[in-house]
């Protein structure tokens, strides 16, 4: 225990130091418009601290979600994709779902109060309760300010799938038919009706907790993302594991196949 603490004491000293060096790297010219990340680690951050006061990590992890869109802010990200809640968390327990739907909701409402964003819920909103529904459905839009998608609910192959019905639905609305319809369409037509409509794909997708795959997120805007694996649980994510992940960014040669 004494080992513990005075490691973590070391690094409190040292780690402002190493932060401003790795600062001093970056090369902001570089820095991704729109950056994806998987919130991953909860129950595990939870398991490997048994003491603390939240069994399941829910509560943590979303009191880090402020401090990491600060960081995002402070390095001129334009639009920040969180992803809260997939359609596969629905498979849980109902009493693990309500709990972690709950806290979802406090996290959606601290988001709302600091009048600092644009928040935009993005997913199969209808799979939610209708209070959630309701909360999802009045967030707050601040013209310049830096884009917050909220993924609840979201599952990359399902929102595929949206977008073409929604293609479709609209096809028949203007009399095309299904051959009509057919022939427009293409990738550029499917893009419009994704739930992140109107926004840059994301360059830069972040997972914390050391799994080191997508899980379906952001399956179709990922064609072309840079992905940066962290092991560190989300809880414990810090703003320099933040900054290591713009600086693999700012390293790597982006050719987009040219």
């Amino acid at each position: 225990m004494l080992l513990s603490r005075t490691r973590r004491a070391i690094k409190g000293i040292f780690y402002p130091f190493y932060e401003s060096r790795i600062v001093r790297d970056l090369d902001f010219s570089k820095t991704p418009q729109h950056v994806g990340v998987i919130l991953d680690g909860n129950r595990r951050w939870a398991m490997s601290n048994p003491s603390a006061d939240d069994p399941k990590g829910h509560r943590r992890g979303a009191d880090k979600i402020i401090d990491f869109l600060g960081w995002c802010e402070e390095a001129q990200v334009k639009v920040v994709t969180l992803w809260m809640l997939s359609t596969d968390n629905f498979k849980r327990t109902p009493e693990e779902l309500e709990s972690l739907l709950a806290v979802i909701g406090e996290s959606v409402d601290e988001l709302s109060r600091t009048g600092r964003w644009t928040i935009k819920a993005v997913g199969a909103l209808d799979l939610l309760p209708d209070w959630m529904q309701q909360k999802l459905s009045s967030l707050p839009t601040h013209p310049g300010t830096m884009e917050v998608n909220v993924a609840i609910g979201y599952g990359g192959r399902r929102e595929i799938v949206d977008a073409v019905k929604s293609y479709l639905q609209q096809a028949a609305t203007e009399g095309k038919s299904i051959d009509q319809a057919t022939a427009a369409l293409d990738a550029q037509e499917i893009s419009q009706y994704l739930y992140t409509a109107g926004q840059p794909d994301p360059e830069l997708l972040i997972r914390t907790s050391g799994e080191q795959r997508l899980g379906g997120f952001l399956l179709w805007q990922s064609a072309h993302s840079e992905f940066y694996f962290c092991e560190a649980y989300w809880p414990d994510f810090r703003r320099v594991d933040f900054l290591r992940a713009l600086r693999a960014y700012s390293q790597r040669q982006r050719r987009l196949g040219k």
